[in-house]
Parts: structure tokens; sequence; C-alpha cells
């Protein structure tokens, strides 16, 4: 994480007038900008696809997607063999409410067993925070779920934006993500990181391939999921600064403890 954010204000300085900027900016000011960068960028994702779903110009790219996972002779049967739909009922189920609320406690757990409390309570809110906001958006947009092709997976809510896809981007990209802040090792860092996002592109993919959701409801979750685990991981940031959460700790030091 801090090579990408090094290379990223690296490339930033070269923009004329903001190295001088940045310069004079504090560090934790420097830290921030690619994130805040990306972040912008999933936001602005987002938006464009919320307007262009309520307007009805994504239909033709839904429903294109929609069938070619589907046997042409069969609109039933998807694409593959018998074992690769079983395998996306099982990634599917990663991004069920059950097994986010197991991992999001057992995690907040092992951190107030390592005596990061304050780690724990931010975790907590970072999720919970999400989770109230995918459901406010489904019920505000209330966009149908796809009738093209059969369900292979109950469902019982709105369709835009997937909460799967959104609720495993905001768990596993923010457990991901604060975690490493908690980790001093980089290659620890990276691992959390790459393992939140595998699992995060799976469960959304799984709901397109089980023709439960429409392609732009699983694009929409995974961008505005990413936006609340990088603010989560700001805030996160901000907060180890100021001292009022534990910062980062390094396992190979015995001398040094957690607040």
């Amino acid at each position: 994480m801090e090579t990408y954010l090094q290379r990223g204000r690296t490339l930033l300085g070269r923009v004329p007038g903001l190295r001088i900027l940045l310069a004079h900016a504090g560090r934790l000011e420097r830290r921030i900008v690619v994130p805040l960068g990306v972040a912008g960028a999933a936001l602005l994702l987002f938006t464009r696809i919320a307007g262009e779903v309520v307007e009805g110009d994504t239909r033709a790219f839904d429903e294109a997607v929609l069938l070619a996972l589907r046997s042409s002779g069969d609109l039933s049967d998807p694409i593959g063999p018998v074992w690769l739909e079983e395998m996306m009922r099982d990634f599917t189920a990663l991004g069920g409410t059950g097994v986010l609320a197991m991992l999001t406690v057992a995690v907040a757990g092992f951190l107030l067993m390592t005596r990061k409390s304050h780690a724990a309570a931010m975790i907590l809110v970072s999720v919970v925070s999400g989770v109230v906001l995918s459901s406010l958006l489904k019920w505000g947009f209330a966009r149908p779920r796809p009738e093209l092709v059969p369900h292979e997976a109950a469902v019982y809510t709105q369709s835009f934006p997937s909460g799967h896809a959104m609720m495993s981007a905001v768990v596993y990209l923010t457990l991901g993500a604060l975690l490493a802040r908690t980790q001093a090792q980089t290659s620890v860092k990276i691992y959390l990181l790459v393992v939140a996002g595998l699992l995060t592109l799976l469960v959304g993919a799984s709901r397109v391939y089980l023709g439960v959701h429409w392609p732009t409801d699983v694009i929409a979750g995974w961008a505005l999921g990413s936006v609340w685990a990088l603010l989560s991981w700001l805030t996160m940031l901000w907060l180890q600064e100021r001292g009022d959460v534990e910062s980062e700790t390094d396992p190979s030091d015995p001398h040094q403890t957690a607040r």
C-alpha cells in the first residue's frame, strides 16, 4: 500500500503547481491524496451508472451480459459445468448477511483480544453504517430484479445497487484496509488487500452469473462499496495520526505493545 501511495504522489507531483502544494502539505495530507482521488473516481462512476439506470440507458448492456452467461437453447441453464454453478452459489454465500456479520464480529473480537479496542470499534461502525447505506439506496432506487433469465438463488429485496456486491466491498475491503493499517509489514498489508479484493470480485460476479442481478447493479455496488472502504481507511488513518486509534504494531518487535 505504501509503495503505491508513493508512486501516486510522484505522478501527482508532476502536475504544474501541485508539487508546491504537496511540498507544503503535512505528512497526513500527502498520504491521502491518492486514496481520495480513487474514492472520487469510484463515486463518479456510481453516480454515472445510477443516472443511466434511472433513464433506462443500460438495458441493452445488462441484457446482453445476462444472455451471454446462459445456454442459447435453454435460458434456465447457466453456461459451464454443474460444478461451476455450485461454486458460484458458494461464492455468493460469502456476500450473505449472516457470513458478513459473523466475519465482522470475529475480526472485531480478534482486535479486542490483541488490545486494539478502538480499531475494533472503528470496524464495527464502518461496516454497520455501510450496510445501512446499502439498504437505503436499494429502497430509494427500487429497481426490479431481472426477469430475463430464471434466478438460480433466492432474492428478497430490490436490485440496485447489488447488496451482495456493495456489502462484500464494504465488509471485505473495509476489513482488509483497516486490518492492513494495524500491521507493520508491507507483505502482510498487500496480502490482506489482495484477498479482500478477490473476495469482493467473486461475490459480485456470482450474482450476475446466477441471474439475480443486472451487471450494472453489481458494478455500482462495487464502486460505492469501494468508496466506503476507502473513506473508512482514511478515517482510521486520521484517527491513528491523532492517537485516537491504535497505530501499527510490528509483531517481530517483542518490546512493542498495543495501546
